[in-house]
């Protein structure tokens, strides 16, 4: 007889465009006006727009050259991380006043489990909404929320009624709202996941409930148990408050090409001593070195070398990356550099749920 489902109350806060918003709360000269934080028309690359913005195809990721050209009125400004970080906390501060299993998963955005809570308020979809005014209130800033059964489900209702909106998928309503969604707007499907699925026939949930878990694995390896479980509304993963990183690194944008190799491994330097600072000041270490290397034809190689053993001292580091950075000639100079370590000696295995071993409970209110 299979086992019950834990159900848990968990609700995805997200905020509404954070970096654009905080820009617009400390200049509201900026309000209405099309917006990107990072980069410019000439370097850099676009970390976040406003939605005015993206009305016009700006997107984070983007090019600052092709953001200006999508839209040429677009006013840029330099991101101010220390203040993003200082709004954060602020978030995190009304957070943990309704819960300490609170999960960051960046700056703007959380998970909650708020199946106890301290306010005793039996209704996620509640708390969710009190947590949003609280932010507009106190903070200045929009959120969006998702409220569901488990992680994933929250995570992808929470898109549903951005900006400024959230929506509340119920027990009895999962196995709906999956096979209804589209296939691309899937929590980790991304655009070349998603091309391959269109491939097999796979537009919506309900087309991927179809495929059998044997095949998912065929296709897509280890993920396809997880595309498997999760069209189910089963995904087992509780909310951590401290997460473990699987990956530390840095990168930097050159103010100019650089078509020397030997300006490259300055600037290597200077990037593996940061990641130095922050291993150290997390205490861990890894064993998998990349290099990333982006040419100023925009077009993306990484290169990585995994050590018998952990490393964590910036001599370390720096002599994988300059052992990846002579593996193959330069055919291009190079306008972006970056480093990461993975492999991390935090990681533990996991254990995937079976498929045929779980059931979801319908009494349950949110």
């Amino acid at each position: 007889m299979p086992s019950a489902l834990p159900l848990r109350k968990i609700i995805h806060v997200d905020m509404d465009a954070f970096y654009a918003s905080v820009e617009e709360l400390d200049n509201p000269e900026l309000v209405g006006k099309p917006l990107a934080v990072g980069g410019n028309e000439i370097r850099g690359v676009v970390s976040a727009a406003n939605y005015e913005a993206r009305k016009y195809g700006v997107r984070s990721a983007m090019s600052g050259y092709l953001a200006k050209k999508n839209c040429p009125h677009l006013t840029f400004v330099k991101p101010r991380y220390d203040r993003y970080k200082e709004i954060s906390k602020q978030l995190r501060n009304i957070f943990f006043e309704y819960t300490d299993l609170v999960e960051p998963l960046s700056l703007d955005e959380a998970y909650l489990d708020v199946t106890v809570n301290k306010k005793g308020n039996p209704s996620a979809t509640l708390i969710a909404q009190e947590i949003r005014r609280r932010i507009l209130d106190e903070v200045g800033l929009k959120a969006s929320a998702g409220i569901s059964i488990n992680k994933f489900v929250a995570k992808v209702a929470s898109d549903v009624n951005k900006p400024n909106g959230q929506k509340t998928v119920n027990p009895e309503e999962v196995v709906q709202f999956l096979e209804e969604l589209e296939i691309r707007k899937f929590y980790g499907v991304g655009k070349v996941t998603a091309e391959k699925m269109f491939r097999l026939g796979i537009f919506t949930g309900k087309d991927l409930k179809t495929k059998s878990v044997e095949f998912l694995k065929d296709n897509f390896g280890k993920s396809g148990t997880h595309y498997y479980n999760v069209v189910r509304g089963i995904h087992l993963s509780e909310v951590k408050p401290h997460r473990i990183p699987k990956s530390v690194g840095a990168e930097r944008t050159f103010s100019e090409n650089l078509s020397s190799e030997i300006f490259m491994l300055e600037r290597l330097e200077h990037i593996a001593s940061e990641i130095e600072r922050r291993l150290q000041k997390s205490k861990i270490s890894g064993k998998t070195v990349t290099l990333k290397i982006k040419y100023s034809d925009f077009t993306l190689q990484t290169r990585s070398k995994t050590l018998p053993y952990f490393v964590s001292d910036k001599s370390l580091i720096l002599e994988i990356a300059k052992e990846l950075l002579y593996q193959e000639k330069m055919e291009n100079s190079v306008r972006l550099l970056g480093i990461s370590l993975a492999n991390l000696n935090t990681e533990k295995k996991k254990t995937e749920p079976k498929e045929d071993s779980v059931s979801i409970q319908l009494k349950f209110d949110l």
